[in-house]
C-alpha cells in the first residue's frame, strides 16, 4: 500500500500543478452562477482541492479516523433521496459530521432523488420521476435542504443531485429531466445552498453542457462528472467547455474498487476535486 500511496501522491501533485497554471490563487472561490449574482448571493463557499472518495454506506467514525492515513481528505456521503442504494445509514448523523470534520475531513453531500424517466440502470427504474417534474423537483429540493440542515450543513454548502445515466436525446425524456433538475436547483438556491450535479459524462453531464450552451438558466453550479478508467483530470473533460464550471468540478475517475487503510477495507469510487464542500456547524 505504501507504493500505491506514493503513486497517488505523485499523481495528485502533478494534477494540482496543472490546475494551478490557469487557476486563481489558493483560497479563491468559484464564480457564482448568473442566478446567484442576480439574487445577491455570491456565496462564501468553502472550496477544496485534492482527492476524495465516496462509498454507498457512510463508514463509522473509527474507520474514518483510520483512513486519515490515506491521501484522501474528502468523503462523499449519501445523505438523502428516495433513490439511494443504501437507504439505511446507521453511522450518518449530525454527530458523525462534526466528528469527521474534527479529524480534518471535508464532506461532499450527495442526494439521490427521483431518476430520469429514461434512466438506463435497471435498479433505478422503480424511482423514476412522475408526470409533474417541476413540482417533484421542487419538493425534492426542499427535502434535500431539510435533510442537510438536520445533519448540520449550513447555508453555502453544496448539495449534489445524483442523476444516473439516462437517454437524454429522447426529446420528451430530456425535457422532463431538465425541468426536474432546474426546479431542484431553484429550490436549493432559494434556501441559500449551492446546487451541484452528478452524472455520467456522456449522458447527464453532456445534457447539462448542451443546455448551458443554449443559454438555459437555473443550471447546476457544480459539475461532478463520472468518466472511469481515465487519468484524473478536471479541465480536460471532452464533454465540457474548458471555461465552464471553473473551480467547481469533480472528476470521478474510478469506481467500485477496494482500498485498505489503517486496517480497514472499503469499496469506493475515487475522485479528484476542485469544488465546494459542506460547511458543518
Amino acid at each position: 500500500m505504501r507504493c500505491q500511496k506514493l503513486m497517488m501522491g505523485f499523481v495528485l501533485a502533478t494534477a494540482l500543478a496543472t490546475l494551478a497554471l490557469g487557476a486563481p490563487p489558493t483560497g479563491a472561490v468559484g464564480r457564482p452562477g448568473t442566478e446567484e449574482r442576480a439574487a445577491g448571493k455570491a456565496a462564501a463557499v468553502s472550496v477544496f482541492r485534492g482527492w476524495a472518495f465516496d462509498t454507498c454506506l457512510a463508514p463509522s467514525a473509527d474507520t474514518m479516523r483510520r483512513w486519515t492515513s490515506s491521501d484522501y481528505q474528502a468523503v462523499g456521503v449519501y445523505f438523502g433521496g428516495r433513490g439511494r442504494a443504501c437507504a439505511r445509514q446507521p453511522h450518518l448523523s449530525h454527530g458523525w459530521m462534526r466528528s469527521v470534520r474534527g479529524m480534518g475531513w471535508k464532506v461532499l453531500p450527495v442526494y439521490v432523488g427521483s431518476q430520469s424517466p429514461c434512466v438506463i440502470a435497471k435498479n433505478k427504474k422503480h424511482v423514476r420521476m412522475g408526470r409533474y417534474p417541476v413540482r417533484q423537483g421542487t419538493q425534492e429540493g426542499r427535502d434535500a435542504v431539510r435533510r442537510a440542515k438536520a445533519f448540520g450543513m449550513k447555508t453555502s454548502s453544496p448539495l449534489y443531485l445524483d442523476m444516473e445515466a439516462y437517454s437524454y436525446r429522447k426529446a420528451q425524456c430530456g425535457k422532463a429531466t431538465l425541468a426536474f433538475v432546474r426546479a431542484w436547483n431553484r429550490e436549493v438556491r432559494r434556501f441559500g445552498y449551492v446546487p451541484g450535479f452528478y452524472s455520467s459524462s456522456n449522458y447527464g453531464v453532456r445534457h447539462m453542457e448542451t443546455a448551458r450552451r443554449a443559454g438555459v438558466r437555473d443550471l447546476p453550479s457544480v459539475m461532478w462528472f463520472a468518466r472511469w478508467h481515465k487519468r484524473p483530470s478536471l479541465y480536460n473533460e471532452p464533454v465540457l467547455s474548458k471555461n465552464a464550471w471553473r473551480e467547481r468540478r469533480i472528476h470521478q475517475y474510478a469506481g467500485n474498487v477496494k482500498e485498505k487503510h489503517g486496517g480497514r477495507t472499503l469499496r469506493i469510487d475515487r475522485n479528484l476535486v476542485h469544488a465546494p464542500v459542506a460547511r458543518i456547524g
